[in-house]
């Protein structure tokens, strides 16, 4: 039900962009178009890029999954950091940490929790993910926030590549533990491996043609609804931190959300704990450095420095999330906490 909507919304969408451009519509309409069909085109690029991992193997299709996992946030960035609007990005950014960390998490424990008054993950990953957490938001994020008070521009930015790099190898090294040299070896005594064969639901080809008219089409919806913001904003009382962390990060990561919630729902919240967690690890490894290198070369240069609502937000966020991950076990409580303390910021967000 929810892929044929996805379809039918991305073939009505995807033209009235089009068309509601070149005529000029209201941009308060043209920002709802666009969100809806940069959603429903994500979800389409997730199909695409699942069907493209079964076909290539574990191995190759968790690299996929990590490349393609926030692709499209990773779009809309670019053409926000080549419009100026580095503010947007680097909150979209914290959004997307905070959002799959507390929304995400949140609501998968919480639906799933109602449904199952117990419900277990692997707790060797838990507590793995927990550590790369604190290094890539605790550590990584907060040194150059301390060390650029007395620095000049320029050593910022210089800061700023240098974690980044750091942070992009050992993204990279993580998956190759992840993947290849440990995968198995740390699993939970009430759980076994199991190689399920999965049939993918498009062939290579198909999926391969489809994920790039998506991505185009991403793409070109993008750019048009990074120049909404600024009357969204004027209209709305929405601050450009505000759009970042809660309009762009929602909209970006969409048809992920919606996949952890049902994986939960299905009583395999591992599988929801993956997507939350390994998504805050894309963003903050691979995605934020991506787009600190890429600001070298299009529009304003964007140094790894966040402010400090964003920061502590972050940060918290990241605690909170392991004190309930840790023990491989979670109830619907749980997951009404990690909603009250997103609540809690949104609010936060939206005064300041």
């Amino acid at each position: 039900m929810a892929h044929r909507l996805f379809f039918i919304v991305t073939f009505i969408g995807v033209p009235l962009s089009v068309i509601g451009s070149l005529m000029h519509w209201s941009e308060i309409l043209l920002f709802i178009i666009y969100c809806l069909t940069i959603i429903s085109l994500a979800g389409i690029m997730g199909r695409a890029t699942e069907s493209l991992a079964i076909a290539a193997g574990p191995r190759i299709g968790g690299l996929l999954n990590a490349t393609f996992g926030n692709a499209v946030e990773l779009i809309i960035a670019i053409f926000a950091l080549q419009n100026g609007l580095s503010e947007v990005v680097l909150a979209s950014l914290t959004g997307s940490v905070i959002g799959n960390l507390l929304l995400v998490g949140g609501l998968s424990f919480f639906i799933g929790g109602l449904k199952y008054k117990r419900q277990s993950f692997n707790v060797y990953d838990a507590r793995h993910n927990s550590g790369l957490l604190i290094f890539a938001v605790v550590l990584a994020f907060v040194i150059p926030e301390i060390f650029s008070v007395k620095m000049t521009a320029n050593d910022k930015m210089t800061l700023s590549v240098g974690v980044s790099i750091v942070l992009m190898v050992l993204y990279l090294a993580a998956l190759y533990f992840k993947l290849v040299t440990h995968r198995g070896v740390y699993v939970a005594k009430n759980q076994e491996i199991v190689e399920e064969h999965e049939e993918a639901e498009w062939k290579t080809g198909k999926a391969m043609i489809i994920l790039a008219l998506a991505t185009v089409a991403v793409g070109y919806v993008s750019e048009k609804l990074v120049h909404t913001f600024t009357t969204v904003g004027d209209k709305f009382g929405w601050t450009e931190l505000f759009i970042g962390i809660i309009v762009v990060a929602i909209v970006g990561n969409a048809a992920e959300h919606a996949s952890a919630i049902v994986m939960a729902y299905k009583n395999k919240v591992g599988v929801s704990v993956e997507i939350a967690v390994g998504s805050s690890l894309q963003i903050a490894m691979f995605v934020a450095p991506v787009l600190v290198i890429c600001s070298l070369f299009i529009g304003e240069r964007m140094p790894l420095i966040f402010s400090m609502p964003e920061l502590i937000s972050m940060i918290t966020s990241v605690f909170l999330t392991i004190a309930i991950m840790n023990d491989g076990d979670t109830n619907w409580f749980e997951g009404l906490t990690l909603l009250a303390a997103y609540l809690i910021m949104g609010i936060g967000f939206y005064l300041l």
